[in-house]
């Protein structure tokens, strides 16, 4: 079973700069995708950045250019590095973990809120 917590929400104004974390306990199989999705006030949650096993990282059209996924190999701690924030990149930020290929059940984390002032 898949543990997964974040950390590292806040309030910050536009244009500036926030550093999500992720720690993830578990199988490692069932964490060779790490994601992160977020959920805006009445909106779905939206996939934003995925990093899998080899590498490989995926963005969202609206983060490109402005968050980085990555992930510390010696501690497996996931992280977003989110540069320019916008008033609608406010969102619970949810981080999530996915098996090979990024299929399967996801293990999610309570969620960290992000707020980003104009």
């Amino acid at each position: 079973q898949v543990q997964v917590a974040e950390s590292g929400g806040g309030s910050v104004q536009s244009g500036g700069s926030l550093r999500l974390s992720c720690a993830a306990s578990g199988p490692t199989y069932l964490r060779s995708c790490m994601s992160w999705f977020r959920q805006a006030p009445e909106k779905d949650r939206q996939a934003v950045a995925t990093i899998e096993s080899d590498g490989t990282t995926k963005y969202a059209d609206s983060v490109k250019g402005r968050f980085i996924i990555s992930q510390d190999k010696a501690t497996d701690i996931l992280y977003l590095q989110m540069n320019s924030l916008k008033p609608e990149d406010t969102a619970i930020y949810y981080c999530a973990a996915r098996g090979r290929l990024c299929r399967g059940a996801i293990s999610w984390g309570q969620g960290t809120q992000v707020t980003v002032s104009s």
